[in-house]
């Protein structure tokens, strides 16, 4: 990969994101609405590499290296100077989305590879409103992203294949798999397991069993890393909650009309881990207690 890889949005995922990238030896800028946002961001980082070198999982040879090819910078026209890849880590919000692609189409350089972090949104819908049909992909990106091998490609109709194979290109130098599905209103993983997750709140729902037994019949019984109810909760409820209705407005299908339970605890803010309680109980280090 040729250029800097520019990743806007210093949130959960473009965090991750940009921590894995400089770690790959990637030039990486991360961008933020302003310099001390983008800092902040950065400083997070940080800490998490202080962290792994204290632990002795990563040496302060390699520490420096990658501290040293991520930047902290404001999202303007001179931040995408010599950026061959721009990927949009926002809130899963058309609002926030389109302007930010349509912007980043109109500063970057020629050729400049588009890419989007959505799992939920149909990256055609995307790119019509922000101007960029033909030019955007999907990259969705698993978070923690230094630790899950895998990133979900979504690909719409008509897509040049260099750019594809541009993406691809991206996701080998991540040290990813990447598989490539089509373009959809929810793209394919978030659409199994949004549909997992909101069969485990109906059971719960109806009194089928507590939240720690329908997560052990998922982990313990089909080797699932962790269970839907557990899942949802790090995912954060509220967003859940907005894919969920956006997919069963989009399709028709019921599997995605939300709970009634899931639509009671993000009233109350019970949002998951980020908020302290969801479906189980998280301190303030993200841990489930």
């Amino acid at each position: 990969m040729t250029g800097a890889l520019a990743i806007l949005g210093p949130g959960t995922l473009g965090l991750s994101a940009a921590q894995w990238a400089a770690e790959c030896g990637l030039e990486v800028r991360l961008l933020g609405r302003d310099l001390g946002h983008a800092r902040r961001g950065l400083q997070g980082v940080e800490r998490r590499w202080d962290s792994a070198l204290r632990k002795g999982a990563m040496t302060p040879v390699d520490r420096d290296r990658a501290l040293g090819l991520l930047q902290a910078r404001a999202f303007t026209p001179e931040s995408l100077a010599g950026v061959s890849c721009f990927l949009e880590a926002l809130p899963e919000s058309l609002d926030q989305k389109v302007p930010a692609l349509a912007s980043a189409a109109a500063w970057g350089e020629e050729g400049l590879l588009l890419l989007s972090g959505t799992s939920a949104l149909p990256i055609a819908e995307v790119a019509q409103g922000s101007g960029t049909r033909g030019r955007l992909l999907g990259f969705h990106l698993f978070v923690p992203v230094p630790r899950m091998a895998l990133v979900e490609l979504a690909v719409p109709e008509g897509t040049p294949e260099p750019l594809v194979a541009r993406a691809r290109a991206l996701g080998a130098a991540l040290r990813k798999r990447v598989v490539a599905v089509q373009d959809q209103p929810g793209f394919a993983a978030a659409r199994m397991a949004l549909a997992q997750g909101l069969e485990a709140m109906r059971l719960l729902e109806a009194g089928v069993a507590s939240p720690e037994d329908l997560d052990a019949l998922m982990t313990l019984g089909y080797g699932h890393p962790v269970g839907p109810l557990e899942l949802s909760d790090r995912v954060g409820l509220d967003l859940r909650l907005r894919i969920a209705e956006g997919l069963s407005l989009a399709t028709g299908d019921p599997r995605f009309e939300p709970p009634r339970l899931l639509r009671e605890k993000v009233a109350r803010g019970e949002t998951g881990r980020k908020s302290g309680r969801g479906f189980f109980r998280w301190d303030g280090q993200g841990r489930r207690l």
